[in-house]
């Protein structure tokens, strides 16, 4: 045993993981009533395009829901995009990772 004790602990953050989960975070969020809230956070911690990417996915869920009454797939087709579209954002951008995990945890209370 060495003389120095070592008890910082690395954390390994997975991207595909964090991206699958925000983006059905996001997704949840987009169909909340308080979705206006969730995306002026977006635009604090993610920028404008992001927030237009929320935006977008908000109108295309409630056009979605007034042709279908309620169906799902528009859902699970939007948390598809956001799935990539996090990805190569986390890819490029990875100090935005802690941000993204906020956002992600704030959607899902919701």
């Amino acid at each position: 045993m060495s003389s120095r004790e070592d008890t910082s602990m690395t954390t390994v953050i997975h991207q595909p993981r964090v991206a699958f989960d925000a983006a059905r975070a996001f997704v949840l969020a987009a169909g909340s009533p308080h979705s206006e809230a969730f995306a002026a956070r977006v635009l604090s911690r993610l920028g404008s395009e992001m927030y237009g990417h929320f935006a977008d996915t908000r109108q295309r869920l409630l056009t979605a829901l007034v042709e279908t009454g309620g169906d799902r797939h528009m859902a699970d087709v939007e948390a598809g995009k956001w799935r990539v579209r996090l990805e190569d954002l986390l890819r490029t951008r990875p100090e935005l990772t802690g941000p993204v995990l906020e956002l992600a945890n704030e959607g899902f209370e919701l």
